[in-house]
Parts: structure tokens; sequence; C-alpha cells
């Protein structure tokens, strides 16, 4: 029985993660750690999370539309890589075995982590780099960087299929370096392509996987996130990137923590 400390618990990591996925990504460094400090097992808790912050991926594109007119043609080129991997990601998880996931998810937490702290270093860099450009190359122009471009999205969309934590700060590195476009569009663009990830690692996970899923928590977690992604395309956008990575950063590493000391 779940108790209302609990119940409250999830929604509010819900809630947190729906926001941090639309501003910067990482939200799973909320969520996961949060299931498993409730004592959840790591496989149900990252499946079930997945489900949930489908939820957060559609109000946080959604949020985003106004950034994303005209981007069509990125969208139709880049949405199949992450449709790929995300499918690749779900099946490797429910493949392997559950022990190469609890071994495997503090690493991915660590590389999440890292590259939340990262993020600002990747950007500025980026941001540098579209200063000294005469032109802007958008993501749907073609040639050697557009497909680089493409592959990387679909090794993103394996990990977030896999396990998802920090996918979106992943896919923002990827697409500030390999494309030149503002850093608003690029975060539209990253809500999208998350999204898809998501969508079709839930729907794997239902249909290979769904004796693993703890359905309370995905109607938590996804009530949460759903709103979660409202506040994060409006209130979100306004509130200290610092902030944010820090407890992106404190959450993550306690979440390492538990799964190696106390799992």
């Amino acid at each position: 029985m779940v108790s209302v400390f609990e119940a409250l618990g999830i929604f509010l990591a819900g809630l947190a993660a729906g926001t941090i996925n639309t501003v910067v990504g990482s939200g799973t460094l909320i969520t996961f750690p949060t299931l498993l400090f409730f004592g959840y097992p790591p496989l149900t808790a990252n499946i079930s999370n997945n489900i949930g912050l489908v939820g957060g991926g559609v109000t946080g594109s959604w949020g985003y539309r106004h950034e994303l007119g005209g981007a069509g043609p990125a969208i139709r080129r880049l949405v199949p890589m992450s449709l790929a991997g995300g499918i690749t990601g779900a099946v490797l998880l429910r493949v392997l075995p559950a022990s190469a996931f609890a071994a495997i998810v503090p690493v991915l937490i660590a590389i999440g982590v890292l590259l939340v702290v990262l993020g600002p270093a990747i950007q500025r860099r980026a941001a540098a780099r579209r200063e000294g450009e005469d032109e802007v190359h958008p993501v749907h122009r073609g040639g050697a960087t557009t497909v680089l471009l493409m592959a990387a999205v679909f090794v993103a969309g394996v990990y977030g299929g896999y396990f998802g934590a920090a996918q979106g700060v992943i896919l923002m590195g990827v697409l500030s370096v390999l494309s030149s476009e503002p850093l608003q569009r690029l975060n539209g663009y990253k809500n999208v392509l998350a999204l898809v990830v998501n969508t079709v690692a839930a729907l794997v996970f239902v249909v290979v996987a769904h004796e693993l899923i703890d359905w309370l928590v995905v109607l938590l977690i996804a009530v949460g996130s759903l709103l979660g992604g409202v506040v994060g395309s409006t209130v979100g956008r306004r509130l200290p990137p610092v902030v944010l990575r820090g407890f992106i950063v404190v959450i993550g590493v306690v979440g390492i923590i538990k799964i190696v000391w106390f799992s």
C-alpha cells in the first residue's frame, strides 16, 4: 500500500522532472533515485518512470511549438533516428540481465551528471562558434555534418531507450555542436526527439515487460510531469540554470550511492 507521503513524493518528483526535462533535460535523475529511495526495484523504477514521463514530453514539446515553426524538414530527418534508437535501447533493456542494468546504471547516471555539469561549457563553445560563422547551418541541410548528427541522435536514442537520464543534455550537446541554429530552437528539437524516444520505448515496455510496470507510479509521474512540462515551457525558462543543475547533480549522486551501496 502506497502511503500519502510516498505518493506525494513521487508526484513532486514527476513535476520536477517534467519541468527540468523541458528546460535542460535530466529529469530522470530526479524521478529514478526517488523511486529507488522508496524501495522500488531498479528495473521497475526505470520502466515505470519512462512511461510516466511521456506526458511531460507532450506538454513540453507543445510549449516550444513556436520555436519549431518551419522545422518540418529537420524533424522529418531526425525523428526516424530517435525512433530506431529508442526501440533498440528498450529491447536491450529487456534482453540484457537485470544484473547488467544494476551494474551499468550507476555509470550512466555518472555520465549524465557529468554532462549536466559540462553542459554550460558545451553551449558556450557552440555559441562562440556561431559568432565566428557568417551563415547559419540548419539541421535540415545535407552533408557529412548532417549524417554525423543523425548518427549521434540514433546513439542518444539508444541511451534514452535503455535508461534516459540526461538524454536531453546529450541531445542538446550534440545539436549545439553539429548545428548552428538558435539554442531555443534546438531545445525545441530536443524536446520532440526525447518525446519520440520515451514514447516508443514505453510502447515496447508495455508489450514485452508489462509485468515490471507499476501503474500507480506511472500515473503519479505522468500527472506530475504533464504539469511540469507546462511549467518548464513557461516559468521554468526564468529559473537560474545553475540552481537546476546543482539540484540535478545532488540527486544524481544520491542515486549512485543508493544503487552501489544500499541496493
